[in-house]
């Protein structure tokens, strides 16, 4: 999970390079976040070649795994935000951009609430998944689903915007900022699911 939070740290300087017009910037730093993907996958699959079945787990062993999955799909959107802004040159406009900050802003947000709810885990084990530690945890993800909510809230108003830009700019750039508001939405998606995982593996217990 810590890896995955440095990419995740690396989509928000991709986004500040492009404010900047810098696109060289944009291009270094995701080259950095593809070997950073590349890193947690490395991790990921470490972990799950020390995952023998005959292995006594405090977690079902199937969830574990399923909760990597979430994990790298994170990393994994995480880089394709990054090669999607490599494609073209495309700046983000006075028009939209308040709105489309406050929208990263809210996804990130919503990823790190996933983040601390992975950091629970140890103290989960500890207190058996019950008791005040997993009532703590469980409205930590709430608090992840309502982010996400806020956060597709916020993108409905983002493409609405941008649609109503679309005779101002070209097709190719408006096709590619609805790429990369799907991707960056993703973000806040996968971590809800992330969240909620942790969820049914407290209710299962």
């Amino acid at each position: 999970m810590e890896k995955v939070s440095i990419c995740v740290k690396k989509v928000e300087e991709l986004f500040a390079g492009a404010l900047e017009n810098n696109f060289q910037k944009v291009e270094n730093i995701s080259k950095k976040i593809c070997k950073l993907e590349h890193d947690a996958d490395l991790t990921k699959n470490d972990i799950r070649n020390n995952l023998p079945k005959g292995l006594f787990l405090p977690v079902d062993r199937g969830h574990i795994l399923e909760i990597l999955g979430l994990q790298d799909d994170i990393a994994d959107k995480a880089e394709d935000i990054g090669v999607l802004l490599t494609f073209d040159n495309i700046p983000i406009l006075a028009a939209f951009k308040d709105d489309f900050q406050e929208f990263l802003s809210k996804n990130v947000e919503a990823f790190r609430g996933a983040q601390k709810v992975m950091q629970q885990l140890d103290e989960l084990v500890e207190s058996s998944f019950g008791g005040g530690e997993a009532e703590k945890v469980k409205k930590m993800i709430d608090q992840v689903a309502y982010c996400e909510h806020e956060a597709d809230v916020m993108k409905r108003k983002l493409v609405k915007k941008i649609f109503s830009l679309q005779n101002e700019i070209p097709y190719s750039s408006f096709f590619l900022w609805m790429k990369i508001i799907d991707a960056v939405g993703a973000l806040s998606d996968l971590s809800e699911k992330l969240a909620n995982r942790v969820r049914m593996t407290l209710e299962s217990k």
